[in-house]
């Protein structure tokens, strides 16, 4: 889709930002839904009082961190409930060692500690520690462990341990230990330093344990309900409440220097918690990181759609606005350009009727393909057909703003400028980053299919942040005099009927010695038929026009993570294939971290 078409905005207001690392505008947050699991991410965040360091910190920390850790191999398998018991009993012991240190971290806390109301919540919290240690041991024995048997520390768990001890010593980047401490307010400091180390631990497992709580509603004989309820507890919430409002409290009289100092305290403890369910040994089958349910089975295919899918605003709005703003240009003698500014005007008028009448008509053409009764399973030849009337529309849509004349004149170098300063999602660019890096050792390519008017401006997109290498770019083109475009585009991709069928070439022309897993990233009933051609369609953002019409002809929208839930529930020995196209399901996900987290893993996976 070419012009505005989810874009209800004036072309007055900026559309990209001011420099390449600009960050989103307010627009962005009505475009993305919000899935499972990033339901209670914000009001775990919510726990404590605005404004509070505590909030701050789990807010950066939450997006990319927790869904890493959710879609780990130990995380998903266990509250599949078909984690094995070894590898449950390998973390427990491995846990146990983190607990042991979380203990005396809070000891040596509570030393640094200038008030006693600071040190009694401390105490409480150090209490809490050694009663989950108690309830490891008795899992332990129930599992015919010996609790008191020596498991050495694994190397994730050694790191996590000195680094928490480490800070509780005061050896922090830039500050003296503990023990060169002289005022109160310099132990104190070390204090707050320590609980924004733990803090983060404390609210990752009250988040996954109430996320995970939601799956005991479907087996109640689930075999690690007893740890899952302990962490999704009220009473662990409260603990988990309690250092936040330490750390809230701890953190009133510092620095601007040194509250910067525990967030990036509070992130490294994320990383390492992630980590070390990264490293918790899963000898089964599993079906994340996808890119290891694929190898060497089968060659992973992965497109994305572009506008509002990667970005947070339609590229169509942006090329009309650099064609106007550049009759704004003064001009090169010097001379008042009265004629220009005119024209600039007149353009902005144009664009903004072709806008309106996109929008009205684009309504009117859901609703004449939306059938008269709600399918009960997916309808695929029927929804072919009802986008067959919306190809029309869009082409018909692309012959007025050629025949307008807006996207006459626009210089390529401008074109470049803006792709360059266009805003991507939140986690979008780390996911094509790390694609670039593991493409192929994953034996995995990515394409990008877009109803963009010119592919430069995604080229430069993904150039300017080192992405464009083994990316394969399929789009419309401006067609140029020299280095000025006429106005005309070279139409390649101009509806949902245009997309499939290049999925499908696409699929064709690839090598198939070994059977191919695809996936299809999407935001919008242009990228419908292609989220339910892929094996694995994943829906990003809010769109009600996409789940109406789906939802219509029989798809099903799932959250990713507790689809994935379902899916590892069937997964059997013989490595089943679970994922399948046209099965009428699309997942949903509330940002690129889950996608990067299901599809590549995280950074130690």
């Amino acid at each position: 889709m070419l012009l505005l078409r989810r874009l209800r905005l004036p072309l007055s207001r900026p559309l990209i930002s001011s420099s390449a690392s600009g960050s989103s505008s307010c627009w962005s947050s009505t475009r993305r839904g919000r899935g499972a699991m990033a339901s209670s991410s914000s009001s775990s965040a919510a726990v404590v009082a605005e404004g509070s360091a505590a909030r701050r910190f789990w807010i950066a920390a939450s997006t990319r961190e927790a869904a890493f850790a959710a879609y780990t191999p130990f995380l998903l398998s266990l509250t599949a409930g078909n984690l094995r018991l070894d590898s449950f009993r390998h973390y427990i012991a491995q846990d146990a060692h983190f607990l042991h240190a979380f203990a005396r971290a809070y000891e040596m806390a509570e030393e640094c500690a200038d008030d006693d109301d600071e040190r009694a919540t401390i105490a409480a919290l150090r209490k809490a520690v050694l009663q989950e240690l108690n309830l490891h041991a008795s899992v332990l024995q129930e599992w015919g462990v010996n609790p008191t048997e020596e498991i050495p520390p694994s190397l994730a768990t050694t790191k996590y341990t000195d680094f928490l001890l480490a800070t509780a010593a005061g050896k922090v980047d830039g500050t003296k230990g503990s023990d060169k401490m002289v005022t109160p307010f310099e132990k104190t400091k070390i204090a707050a330093y320590t609980v924004g180390a733990m803090a983060p631990c404390m609210r990752l497992y009250a988040y996954l344990g109430k996320e995970l709580t939601e799956f005991l509603k479907q087996n109640e004989n689930h075999p690690y309900k007893k740890w899952i309820n302990t962490y999704g507890s009220s009473d662990f919430e409260d603990n988990a409440l309690q250092i936040e409002e330490l750390l809230d409290k701890l953190s009133v009289s510092l620095t601007g220097e040194e509250l910067e100092i525990i967030g990036k305290l509070y992130q490294q403890a994320m990383r390492l918690e992630v980590e070390f369910f990264s490293a918790q040994h899963v000898d089964q089958p599993v079906v994340a990181p996808l890119s290891k349910y694929c190898d060497p089975k089968y060659k992973l295919l992965v497109f994305s759609d572009f506008d509002l899918t990667c970005t947070i605003v339609d590229s169509s709005a942006i090329l009309a606005e650099i064609a106007i703003l550049s009759y704004q240009k003064p001009s090169q003698n010097g001379t008042d350009n009265t004629l220009n500014r005119t024209k600039s005007a007149d353009l902005r008028n144009s664009w903004n009727i072709l806008s309106k009448q996109y929008m009205e008509e684009y309504e009117e053409c859901m609703e004449r393909l939306l059938p008269s009764e709600e399918a009960r399973s997916l309808d695929y030849d029927q929804l072919y057909k009802g986008l067959e009337v919306l190809a029309e529309f869009e082409k018909l849509a692309n012959s007025r703003v050629v025949d307008s004349g807006v996207l006459r004149g626009m210089n390529l170098e401008d074109i470049r400028k803006a792709g360059e300063r266009l805003i991507l999602q939140d986690g979008c660019r780390d996911f094509f980053q790390k694609i670039g890096k593991t493409r192929e050792s994953l034996n995995l390519d990515i394409h990008i299919l877009s109803y963009c008017w010119c592919a430069e401006l995604i080229r430069s997109a993904f150039s300017s942040v080192g992405c464009l290498d083994g990316l394969n770019i399929h789009s419309n083109e401006f067609a140029f005099e020299g280095s000025v475009s006429t106005g005309q585009i070279e139409r390649k991709m101009q509806s949902p009927l245009d997309k499939v069928e290049k999925f499908k070439s696409i699929k064709r022309d690839t090598d198939n010695t070994t059977p191919l897993l695809t996936v299809y990233i999407g935001d919008s009933v242009g990228d419908l038929l292609c989220l339910l051609e892929a094996d694995i369609g994943i829906v990003v953002g809010s769109s009600t026009t996409l789940r109406r019409v789906g939802k219509q002809f029989g798809v099903s929208f799932v959250p990713l993570f507790p689809g994935l839930v379902d899916k590892q529930r069937q997964l059997t020995e013989q490595e089943a294939y679970v994922f399948k196209a046209r099965a009428g399901v699309l997942y949903t996900v509330s940002s690129w971290s889950e996608i990067h987290a299901f599809i590549l893993g995280n950074d130690f996976s």
